[in-house]
């Protein structure tokens, strides 16, 4: 499943990379409502909740909406400000439907599937019974926030944009000054790559979940959806981002520029993330009974393939096929004591399998 977005029209130029504030912003309210998707950030989790007041807390949970299971469309900008408090004038300027649709349902960042065909919940009677279904089998919360959206918008508004902004005093402004200095050297990179390289090659640096079609006229990018959508002249935007670790979000609702936020490596968080098809290569590999008695033999020690066969009266063709497969999968290595080729267990890809898989499935 993927998410495609024709670029035939873009020329190299319009390609953006730029870190943005209210996305980075957005990226850690996240991280506060919903922690266990983050374990790599427990750490500035749980310092800011330890800091931050607790109603502060709370009101992020009641407007989770906007934030937990997707990110509102508005909170990750085509064209990123300098500061805060421009692009939150920028989302200000949106007219009452589009941010009301924006907050309550037509959410491109997450795995609920896009209703093109509806319009505004303030307007469209079939699209506010789904954002009510939707937040009735989430809570009771949650069903109050959107009946206060779609009660008195423009008071909605205002009590989201203060939100953000006792965020940005309470804990975000001290957050922003540490990441925007990583968060600008890696868009720099992106274009530079772009510039040398090419779009294939910027895709690459991305995520290995974003790739270029062979016609080299579309991106991919590997989400829980099927769906599609096309950029005109204004171009795409990229996010880098550090806080987001390890989602990769996309925007591609109708009426909205494309835009990737892509995470950018901080902290205990690898350079270079594990592509889902990887993940499904490694779980193979170790779906097999044979191969595991093979694992556990070399976990304890390197052995030649005549050594395997013995101990488990197998013959040595057989062995060498499954070890073949784990050596694929990445789990073994080789290497030459003579006429013999000796297989190593990697110990540390194995222990890397349930957090790699964890984040591949997050993303």
């Amino acid at each position: 499943m993927s998410v495609s977005i024709d670029v035939s029209r873009v020329p190299a130029e319009r390609y953006r990379f730029a870190p943005s504030p209210l996305a980075e912003l957005g990226s850690a309210v996240h991280l506060l409502v919903e922690p266990a998707h983050h374990p790599a950030q427990g750490g500035w989790v749980s310092s800011v909740s330890a800091s931050v007041e607790p109603e502060l807390l709370e009101r992020l949970i009641d407007a989770d909406f906007l934030w937990r299971t997707s990110r509102a469309d508005m909170l990750l900008p085509a064209e990123p400000g300098a500061a805060l408090a421009d692009e939150l004038d920028a989302v200000d300027a949106l007219d009452d439907e589009t941010w009301v649709s924006a907050a309550l349902l037509t959410s491109s960042c997450g795995t609920v599937p896009l209703h093109r065909e509806l319009g505004s919940p303030l307007v469209d009677a079939a699209a506010r019974d789904l954002a009510r279904e939707r937040a009735l089998a989430r809570g009771p919360r949650q069903i109050g926030f959107v009946d206060y959206v779609l009660g008195d918008p423009p008071r909605a508004r205002a009590m989201i944009r203060r939100l953000l902004e006792d965020c940005e005093a309470a804990f975000f402004a001290d957050a922003w000054r540490q990441l925007q200095p990583r968060l600008a050297a890696d868009a720099r990179l992106k274009h530079d790559v772009l510039a040398t390289s090419g779009l294939r090659r910027l895709v690459d640096t991305v995520s290995p979940a974003v790739t270029v079609a062979d016609d080299g006229a579309r991106i991919v990018v590997d989400k829980l959806q099927d769906d599609a959508t096309a950029a005109d002249e204004r171009g795409v935007t990229f996010l880098p981002s550090v806080l987001g670790h390890p989602h990769l979000l996309v925007v591609h609702a109708p009426g909205w520029r494309p835009v990737i936020q892509y995470p950018v490596a901080g902290g205990a968080a690898p350079a270079s993330p594990t592509s889902v098809d990887v993940i499904e290569q490694r779980l193979h590999a170790l779906d097999n009974p044979v191969r595991l008695r093979l694992a556990r033999s070399l976990i304890r020690g390197p052995h030649t393939t005549a050594d395997l066969a013995e101990a488990w009266g197998m013959s040595a063709p057989e062995v060498s096929r499954h070890l073949a497969i784990l050596k694929e999968a990445g789990f073994v290595t080789t290497t030459r004591d003579g006429r013999y080729v000796v297989y190593v267990f990697d110990i540390v890809a194995a222990a890397r399998l349930g957090r790699d898989m964890v984040e591949a499935l997050l993303r």
